[in-house]
């Protein structure tokens, strides 16, 4: 029988690994339960792609390509934590930090020349972005509120800021010259070997992909943004900020987008700096330096330069002058053009959301932004959102309903299996998409420096996600919307599937919708308001954005979400919910030791995780597991016992211990499984009389610095050493 296999993955999550993955693999082997891990991290990654130059002891198998070969089997049993999707300049310090560690990893190549740099580079590209999750994802996505959760949330609502009807802030989008307006959209009738190719003016064809493998009934996309005509846009919007006297504020998926958002960032920020790069881009770029990287990256920079001095206060002044920006930090001066992944848009757009519609400023205070969100695709989402706030003021979450969603991820779907079909256009032509007779079948007119990128969604993935949609409606008994817009190319191929995959299930007395994104928004959100639940059906991309959406504003966080990933060959992915605030979990960690990162994500993916295995296994002991972990749970959740917001109180370590606790006692007063009773009766006495001393052990190491031997890579042995400080609440699990 295969074994659940734990992801290793980074930040926080890894964390709260190195503490509750005792706990849960003592637990499991009482009921015969073997769980695993596999190293999916960023620095994991990395060192998988680079055996030759490593040691023996130091080198990793590539655990990812392991995983999503695994994840086509019907045995597959994986629960996946968050891990860094990373940016260039994350992927950059991580190297940096592995290479202080002894690794001897090469340096990221940000312009190859030699065939050798070309190599290297082509390793490091399977790494960087949203390289795990294409991977494992061989099934569409289910991902809602546990029961258990939204009754808690209900109880103890969480708070949201006032809105008030004269709020300025609005969503800012192209809509016309972008990724929406220029798509366009073809049905393979036959499995065929697609070419794209740029055309030059002058005749002369470049290869961008070859062989790209499409099955009978694949949607294939083309589409480019128009670049000339983003910069002019986003003039417009640094003059309209500034105008109207709110944050400027850009919104991107530079982790994910891997490929297109950092250019489209290094845009923004050149624009913003207009004046800057007009004088001393020579300068700038000569020394290295990339907008892409963002504004921090620069700045760091310039003491390289003889005149970096005069570069600084160009910039100071440029921030002085300009619209205020919108702030990540501003204790720290760190801007929302500082660093591509740091405002990431699914994260940081339901948070201003839930915060009046502010972000901060540089003085550390709350202000009406200007969301600026160049791809017109689904910025109108939260442009309704925030319309229905400053109409209606904010969602009360002790009565609000919920917005789960049916996700089609499955093999790479849509916008983000296109990384690989992303292109930086290097001369004015066209580019084309032909078929393997030659035929063109999408064809786009572009200028030197537009983004251009295709994207495939294959046949068996949206049948399956129809399926799947039906089912959870059926299930639930709520509308299911699927949020797709006629007027664009890609959604209009897909309405047809759908309306062609539907009749195969019984609809009768469902409610099926089919509505452009802004209007779904729209409708859910009047629903909401009345306490009704309303199931979005929706592409890659928009899944990402809802999951966080609807679960911020009802839940105050998306990491209390049960995410479940039924498998397309069987099986079954467990996701554990988003990471978007791991970073700032592990600075606090490393400053004060105290470890906010929640992880009932982990609790509630454990729970199907075993319900499988004892399905797939024949085991009963690892059922009794699953509904006793579920049980315990709602303890957990009703006896308050997540993680607070400061040092003194529950840390992630605390919540661990008080799930052990509660879970023991489950164990032993159920009567499934008399030896499983047995086995942990004297756990839960002992835990439970000694309670006092495990919270004063656990709480006693706070306050002070925690080594943990490294960001992207911690040193396993002083990791966990700070994240299991009580050796009474080890030594209990270890009498196991």
């Amino acid at each position: 029988m295969a074994p659940i296999i734990y992801t290793h993955t980074d930040e926080a999550p890894l964390l709260a690994t190195y503490s509750f993955l005792p706990i849960i693999q003592a637990y499991a082997a009482k009921a015969g339960v073997e769980i695993e891990t596999r190293d999916i991290s960023l620095s994991g990654r990395i060192i998988s792609q680079f055996p030759e130059r490593l040691t023996e002891e130091q080198r990793i198998a590539d655990h990812l390509a392991e995983l999503g070969e695994l994840a086509t089997r019907p045995e597959a049993n994986i629960i996946k934590l968050p891990n860094i999707s990373a940016s260039i300049p994350q992927l950059k310090a991580a190297v940096a930090e592995l290479q202080s560690q002894g690794y001897d990893i090469p340096d990221y190549p940000e312009n190859p020349s030699t065939p050798e740099e070309q190599e290297i580079r082509a390793k490091f590209d399977k790494v960087k972005g949203s390289a795990v999750n294409p991977v494992l994802r061989e099934g569409n996505s289910d991902r809602r509120a546990p029961a258990s959760v939204k009754n808690y949330a209900k109880a103890h609502p969480h708070r949201m800021g006032a809105w008030s009807p004269e709020s300025k802030t609005n969503v800012a989008t192209m809509g016309v010259n972008d990724f929406f307006s220029n798509e366009l959209s073809v049905v393979v009738p036959a499995d065929d070997t697609l070419q794209i190719k740029h055309v030059a003016a002058d005749g002369t064809v470049t290869v961008l992909k070859d062989a790209v493998k499409v099955l009978a009934g694949e949607v294939v996309d083309g589409t480019f943004m128009d670049v000339a005509a983003l910069r002019a846009f986003l003039a417009e919007q640094v003059a309209r900020a500034k105008a109207e006297g709110v944050l400027f504020s850009a919104h991107l998926k530079a982790t994910m987008m891997k490929v297109s958002d950092p250019i489209i960032f290094g845009h923004v920020v050149e624009v913003f700096f207009a004046d800057v790069f007009a004088q001393y881009g020579a300068d700038l770029k000569a020394a290295g330096l990339s907008a892409n990287d963002g504004l921090g990256a620069i700045l760091a920079g310039l003491d390289k330069l003889p005149n970096g001095a005069e570069i600084k206060a160009a910039f100071d002044a440029a921030l002085a002058a300009g619209p205020a920006l919108a702030m990540v930090d501003s204790d720290k001066g760190i801007t929302n053009l500082h660093v591509p992944s740091d405002v990431i848009i699914d994260a940081s757009m339901p948070a201003m959301i839930r915060t009046s519609g502010h972000m901060w400023n540089a003085a550390g205070e709350e202000q009406d932004t200007l969301a600026v969100i160049p791809d017109s695709s689904y910025a109108g989402v939260y442009q309704a959102v925030i319309d229905d706030c400053r109409a209606h003021g904010a969602y009360d979450p002790a009565t609000m309903g919920s917005v789960p969603n049916v996700g089609l991820m499955a093999k790479a779907a849509e916008e983000y299996g296109s990384h690989d079909k992303t292109f930086e256009i290097p001369a004015d032509g066209t580019v084309q998409v032909v078929d393997g007779s030659g035929a063109v079948l999408i064809e786009h007119q572009v200028k030197a420096g537009d983004i251009w990128r295709a994207c495939q969604t294959k046949d068996a993935p949206i049948r399956d996600w129809v399926k799947l949609a039906v089912s959870r409606a059926r299930a639930t008994g709520a509308p299911a919307v699927f949020w797709l817009d006629e007027n664009r190319a890609h959604d209009a191929n897909l309405i047809a599937k759908v309306k062609e995959y539907l009749p195969e299930h019984d609809t009768d007395g469902l409610t099926i919708e089919i509505m452009a994104p802004a209007a779904a928004t729209a409708y859910s959100v009047e629903r909401i308001r009345k306490g009704e639940d309303t199931i979005s059906v929706t592409g890659n991309v928009l899944r990402d954005y809802n999951t966080d959406l609807f679960p911020i504003l009802e839940l105050g966080t998306s990491a209390k979400m049960l995410s479940v990933v039924p498998l397309m060959n069987g099986g079954g992915l467990f996701e554990t919910g988003a990471g978007g605030s791991a970073p700032k979990h592990v600075q606090q960690l490393v400053k004060e030791n105290y470890l906010r990162w929640d992880s009932l994500g982990e609790f509630f993916a454990l729970v199907p995780s075993l319900e499988l295995y004892a399905e797939q296994a024949g085991a009963p002991g690892a059922k009794v597991l699953a509904a006793t972990l579920d049980k315990a749970t709602e303890t957990f959740l009703n006896e308050d016992k997540s993680p607070t917001r400061r040092v003194g109180g529950i840390d992630n370590r605390g919540s661990h211990f008080y799930l052990a606790l509660y879970w023991a006692q489950e164990l032993a007063a159920q009567t499934e499984d008399a030896a499983l009773a047995a086995a942990f009766a004297p756990l839960a006495e002992k835990l439970a009389a000694e309670e006092a001393t495990i919270v004063a052990e656990l709480n006693g190491v706070q306050g002070s610095p925690a080594d943990i031997g490294g960001y992207y890579r911690p040193d396993d042995a002083k990791a966990s050493a700070v994240m299991r400080p009580s050796a009474t609440l080890n030594e209990a699990v270890a009498s196991l």
